[in-house]
């Protein structure tokens, strides 16, 4: 019984091994006499037929496509360029009416700089101004040099100017100016200021100033060396970059024979308040 079962099992299995696949491949064809010849000939064949393509000669209405019309021209070079800025132009606690601002027009070489700071109060006004040629350092730096002309309390007074500003390592911007006077005065000006972003718009700038003079300027209330400091916080909101109120607070002192002309004078050696104000260029 158990042979008739694996008779018909094993005559399965040697006729399936007997299978031949030959079916599954077509037949190669003979090679050619040519290719007998030389094996590589069908290669050369292909990289000459490759190497035939030639792309399609440039029309004109290719390169009009390519290359449009220019209705003005293309300027890369350096474009007369403006700005008028005020970086602070506020009302303080004692009811006085304080300015800095400047102005420039000019262009990347070159530019004239305008610059004033002044403030009125009780009717009484002093101020500066000054008329600067300013050159580039540096991408950060700038040199100037011009005029400037100081009026107020006591006589007018002219100056020569030479100095830097820019901004220093960290973001500081700088302001640095050295004065020539009549009679040999002169006089060096140093202002350092910071914006700390608190937001995107809301900006804390602290600021600090030094004036120092070479001699004494009674006519003036000046007297030499270290004449007057000055401190101040001010906390802007931007509701433009062009447009941006503040509330502040600022700190003054004068120094030496220049606080002792203020006190002759009536007037306090210190001074300190609340600020309110606008910042604003365009």
């Amino acid at each position: 019984m158990r042979a008739l079962v694996l008779a018909p099992m094993l005559l399965w299995a040697g006729a399936a091994a007997a299978q031949d696949h030959s079916h599954h491949h077509a037949p190669e064809a003979p090679p050619t006499a040519a290719q007998e010849a030389d094996p590589h000939a069908a290669h050369r064949a292909q990289a000459a037929t490759a190497s035939a393509y030639r792309p399609p000669a440039l029309t004109d209405a290719d390169r009009a496509a390519a290359f449009p019309f220019l209705h003005v021209a293309h300027d890369h070079g350096d474009p007369l360029m403006w700005m008028v800025q005020a970086d602070r132009f506020e009302r303080t606690q004692d009811d006085a009416l304080a300015w800095e601002g400047k102005a420039w027009i000019g262009h990347d070489r070159g530019r004239l700089w305008l610059r004033s700071e002044g403030e009125r109060a009780h009717g009484k006004t002093e101020s500066s101004l000054e008329a600067l040629w300013g050159k580039p350092l540096d991408a950060w730096w700038d040199v100037l040099a011009g005029v400037r002309h100081d009026d107020g309390d006591g006589p007018a007074r002219d100056w020569l100017a030479v100095g830097v500003q820019g901004l220093a390592p960290y973001k500081f911007e700088v302001q640095a100016t050295a004065y020539l006077g009549s009679g040999g005065r002169s006089m060096l000006q140093a202002e350092v200021e910071y914006e700390l972003l608190l937001t995107n718009r809301l900006i804390l700038q602290p600021r600090i100033e030094a004036v120092l003079n070479g001699r004494d300027d009674d006519a003036r209330g000046i007297g030499a060396g270290l004449s007057e400091t000055s401190a101040g916080l001010r906390l802007r909101y931007e509701v433009r970059r062009e447009f941006a109120p503040y509330v502040g607070y600022e700190w003054s002192n004068r120094h030496g024979r220049t606080a002792e002309h203020a006190r002759n004078a009536g007037e306090a050696a210190r001074d300190r308040g609340w600020v309110a104000g606008l910042r604003f260029w365009f």
